[in-house]
């Protein structure tokens, strides 16, 4: 999976999990510096799973505000 891939990836499944709009997601993660983030550590968060994502964009994402 492309760097690009895994962002789309990313950001369709967090839109779902939290029933938002894909745009929303896009800003957010932009806002907090998380695409930059997932981009970095590429290697170490493609292999995780949907659940660990979604937990750890929580985390990141509850550190920022």
């Amino acid at each position: 999976m492309s760097k690009l891939s895994f962002k789309t990836y990313c950001i369709e499944n967090y839109a779902e999990y939290k029933n938002a709009s894909s745009s929303k997601i896009f800003d957010l993660f932009e806002k907090t510096h998380l695409l930059n983030h997932l981009s970095e550590d590429y290697e170490d968060l493609h292999g995780m799973s949907k659940e660990f994502l979604m937990n750890y964009f929580d985390e990141w994402l509850e550190e920022k505000k």
